[in-house]
């Protein structure tokens, strides 16, 4: 189904989400559409400030507004969804669009499986009525079960369409960049070389991937990384917990700005506990780019600013070569904690591969190696 035409259907002229692939048709359309633009469409932090943003909206307006997200993002919605935007609290009618990453029996990540089992009945639980669109819905179908929703629409409950692989088309192409230079899978090597066999604990997407793969070109071992492949902007809190835990080993966190930017609070956390022993790195692309390459908002943010408001003793940014090499240094030397933020292009290899071992060999290698 072109996605033009559910837009049409759901009638909605406001939308906010966090991208996913899934969902790379409707992102791209609302990108080519509107942009960013307050008015109809933001890209938030977490799926939990979409709702958020979104009841803010309906208040405002008495409008419907549509959240989409991928299903991981469910976990971020929940308290919202139940505290908040439920008609037995505040009864703010809310369409969710959700890309369904792990459905069963269809091949995917680890970190989508269960999730992937539960994902619709988690909205059963939460009270919010769903329709799966799959490659063969039609149109008639989904106008159907749309006009069934607006009577629950009306009475303040919420809806969702959970999407399936390869269910929405968008023909238009959109461009995502910046106008940086350094390439993330050269700086990714950069810092495991600066690392040396000290651990280091990445961010869930193509970082950690790549990651992995230079594992592999340099005949390494994989026991040094801890791969955080789901749990999206939860890899700087890990880090922490090791390097508080393991004051005698220096723990490198590469992190990334979406990520960095979904759970922002943990970086307070980190200041206030200062542990001398960790170095945290994002790499910011100003993109979502692991799921399409959709802007962040990290482009206008100061995130050593941030990193020092919240109590780093040192934060800096770099952009080349020269700088990077630089703070890298300055981070394997350092005997206190340091916010490095690395300014990368938008890109990555077409043949970027995936971690062959499960995430419980990954877990325990890193185990025995930390504690050994």
């Amino acid at each position: 189904m072109r996605v033009e035409r559910l837009m049409d259907l759901i009638g909605a002229d406001f939308y906010t989400g966090v991208p996913d692939s899934q969902l790379k048709a409707l992102c791209n359309c609302l990108m080519s559409k509107y942009g960013i633009d307050p008015h109809h469409h933001i890209i938030a932090a977490n799926e939990g400030n979409c709702a958020a943003l979104a009841a803010g909206y309906h208040m405002a307006t008495g409008k419907v507004p549509v959240v989409y997200m991928q299903n991981s993002g469910e976990g971020n919605i929940i308290n919202p969804l139940a505290s908040l935007l439920n008609d037995k609290v505040y009864a703010i009618p809310t369409i969710f669009i959700i890309g369904w990453r792990g459905e069963p029996g269809v091949h995917d990540e680890p970190q989508h499986i269960y999730q992937g089992m539960v994902t619709t009945k988690l909205l059963d639980d939460m009270d919010v009525a769903n329709f799966v669109i799959g490659p063969d819905t039609t149109e008639e179908e989904l106008a159907g079960v749309i006009d069934g929703f607006k009577g629950l629409l009306a009475n303040g409950k919420q809806v969702a369409f959970v999407v399936r692989k390869g269910a929405l088309e968008f023909e238009g192409k959109v461009d995502y960049s910046n106008a940086f230079t350094l390439n993330r899978e050269f700086v990714v090597g950069q810092i495991a070389a600066a690392a040396g066999e000290d651990p280091i604990v990445s961010t869930t997407g193509k970082i950690s991937r790549e990651l992995f793969e230079y594992r592999t070109a340099q005949g390494m071992s994989h026991k040094y990384d801890f791969l955080t492949v789901g749990s999206m902007g939860h890899c700087s809190s890990i880090a922490l917990g090791v390097a508080l835990n393991r004051p005698e080993l220096k723990v490198w966190c590469i992190d990334g700005d979406g990520a960095a930017l979904m759970h922002m609070g943990s970086m307070a956390v980190i200041g206030e506990n200062k542990p001398s022993n960790m170095v945290h790195i994002v790499i910011n692309n100003e993109a979502h780019e692991t799921v399409g390459g959709m802007p962040t908002v990290a482009g206008s943010v100061d995130l050593p600013g941030v990193a020092r408001a919240c109590g780093y003793p040192k934060a800096l940014t770099v952009s080349d070569e020269e700088g990077l090499a630089s703070a890298l240094e300055e981070a394997r030397t350092s005997d206190e904690l340091i916010f490095i933020e690395i300014k990368c292009q938008v890109g990555a290899r077409a043949d970027l591969g995936r971690p062959t071992t499960t995430a419980i060999e990954n877990k325990n290698n890193f185990m025995e190696y930390i504690n050994g």
